[in-house]
């Protein structure tokens, strides 16, 4: 996978996103706006794609929007513009693996189905915490792979048609564990498993106050 490869498989994506995503991650949206507003102030969501989450924030909030794809993007301010959400700050084109911010920019970044779905997920992950300020957390929706056995097996085989289409279906739960272990400054939170049958999660990491 490579960032203008996926670029490109969501610029496609774009005219019928909502109608293919929107009902299979809704469950999942609505917890990670859960979960971001309960820490609220500052949210940096990466992968906003159409927006589709934009309208489930508190008014409270003030929410910025980064994705990879302009034609995402284009429905993104479309729907803020219609729904006149007058806490979404910024709504801009954004790489997950090399944010356009300054530390400690976000109290919470939100990344719903992305981590999954860029190049480099351990560089994305290094970015949410350096953007996240201590005390703040990130909050992820992530694709939650078999390892093993016959479900196992079809990711694997998966894995070369999926990646053409923007995502990973193999996708090891380690991944997040190991990139936690190389740093002392986040902590696993929470991580629990959300519908549709239990192949997604949320995943809360904390960032440790200094």
């Amino acid at each position: 996978m490579t960032t203008a490869g996926v670029a490109q498989a969501y610029d496609r994506w774009a005219p019928v996103y909502d109608l293919v995503f929107g009902p299979v991650f809704r469950q999942g949206r609505a917890a990670a706006i859960r979960a971001a507003d309960q820490i609220g102030g500052r949210i940096l969501e990466v992968g906003v794609g159409t927006g589709i989450s934009l309208p489930g924030y508190a008014p409270t909030s003030r929410v910025t929007g980064v994705d990879i794809s302009e034609d995402m993007l284009d429905k993104a301010r479309a729907r803020a513009r219609r729904l006149n959400l007058p806490n979404v700050d910024a709504i801009r084109v954004g790489d997950a693996e090399a944010l356009d911010f300054a530390d400690e920019s976000f109290d919470v970044v939100v990344a719903q189905y992305v981590v999954s779905a860029v190049a480099n997920p351990c560089r994305a992950l290094d970015e949410f915490a350096r953007v996240c300020r201590p005390g703040g957390e990130i909050v992820i929706t992530t694709r939650v792979g078999a390892e093993q056995g016959l479900r196992g097996g079809i990711e694997k085989a998966l894995m070369p048609v999926t990646k053409r289409l923007g995502f990973r279906t193999d996708f090891p739960f380690a991944l997040y564990t190991d990139w936690i272990a190389t740093r002392t400054d986040v902590r696993l939170a929470e991580c629990r498993s959300i519908p549709p049958l239990g192949h997604f999660s949320l995943v809360r990491i904390a960032k440790e106050k200094a």
